[in-house]
C-alpha cells in the first residue's frame, strides 16, 4: 500500500481554503432553514426597536463573523407584513437577509 504524497504548504492552504468554503455554504444552507432565514420562519420580536439589535446578534453563518445591519425595511412579503434586516458581515462580506415579525400588543 503506498502512502499519499506529502502536500506542499500552498496545496495545503488551498485544500483548507476549499473545505472552509464548502463549511460555510453548508452553513448558509441551514441558516435559511432556521428562524429568520425565510419569510415563512420570522423571528417574532415585540417591537421595531429590537429589529436591529436581534439581527446584529445573529453571526455571520459563512464565517461565524459580526455582521452590521445595511437596511433595515418594513416589507409586505407573501401577504404578511414583515420586517427585514440586510445585513453584510464585516469580515468576509457575505449578504443575509433576515426575517422578522413584530407581535407585541398595541397600547393605547
Amino acid at each position: 500500500m503506498r502512502e499519499r504524497k506529502k502536500l506542499s504548504r500552498k496545496a495545503e492552504r488551498r485544500a483548507k481554503a476549499r473545505a472552509e468554503e464548502k463549511l460555510g455554504k453548508k452553513r448558509e444552507l441551514l441558516a435559511k432553514m432556521e428562524l429568520g432565514g425565510h419569510p415563512d420562519r420570522p423571528i417574532e420580536v415585540v417591537s421595531a426597536s429590537v429589529v436591529e439589535t436581534q439581527a446584529k446578534s445573529m453571526p455571520c453563518p459563512r464565517c461565524l463573523g459580526a455582521c452590521r445591519v445595511e437596511e433595515h425595511a418594513a416589507e409586505t412579503v407573501e401577504g404578511r407584513r414583515l420586517r427585514i434586516a440586510r445585513m453584510q458581515c464585516a469580515q468576509c462580506g457575505a449578504r443575509r437577509a433576515v426575517y422578522l415579525k413584530i407581535v407585541g400588543e398595541l397600547m393605547n
